[in-house]
């Protein structure tokens, strides 16, 4: 199990999120209501997991996944509201409210087989390139069309089979189309 950090900006769920996950085995080695809390803590752990709401006291989710540590991965929860808006990278997944506590301990055991194997990448860096980008976006597409998966739901998917296979999001993205040019092919005949 990884460290887990909870940041949020009302001090009552935070408390509330670290109830739950001591409840259910998890241990948690800070609650903050900040970023800068959150960056700091995170500093000092060499691997882990920063759960945390869409807004915290200081910045927005965005600002702290682009200055979280390497071997750190995020979880935000959030209104559905936000999901259009969100930006996503291979370290951040996102949980829409209400909560269900089962699937939040599900994405925290993705990620414990995860964060072992992370990769270095500088911060605000996703690792990703142009090429990369659009082979995420071409799987998503074609997760949305033959599965009728909304945007958010076709992301969550690939960040699934990434961490289930151990392999980047983009290599998993690849193996999405590879599989679905398959699958045509075999329509055609």
């Amino acid at each position: 199990m990884q460290s887990i950090i909870v940041a949020y900006a009302k001090a009552e769920d935070a408390r509330k999120i670290r109830a739950l996950l001591v409840r259910n085995g998890r241990d948690v080695a800070a609650v903050t209501s900040s970023g800068a809390q959150a960056l700091a803590h995170a500093e000092t752990l060499e691997r882990g997991i920063i759960i945390c709401g869409y807004r915290l006291r200081d910045m927005l989710y965005r600002e702290l996944a682009e200055n979280m540590p390497a071997g750190f991965y995020m979880a935000v929860i959030t209104s559905p509201v936000h999901l259009d808006e969100a930006h996503r990278t291979e370290r951040t997944v996102f949980l829409t409210t209400p909560l269900r506590v089962r699937e939040l301990l599900q994405t925290l055991e993705e990620f414990d087989r995860e964060v072992p194997r992370a990769r270095k990448t500088p911060p605000g860096d996703s690792g990703k390139t142009e090429e990369e980008k659009r082979i995420i976006s071409q799987a998503k597409a074609v997760l949305m069309e033959r599965n009728h998966m909304t945007e958010a739901e076709a992301h969550r998917y690939l960040q699934k089979c990434a961490m289930d296979s151990g392999n980047r999001l983009a290599e998993s993205a690849g193996m999405v189309l590879l599989l679905s040019s398959q699958i045509v092919q075999k329509e055609r005949q």
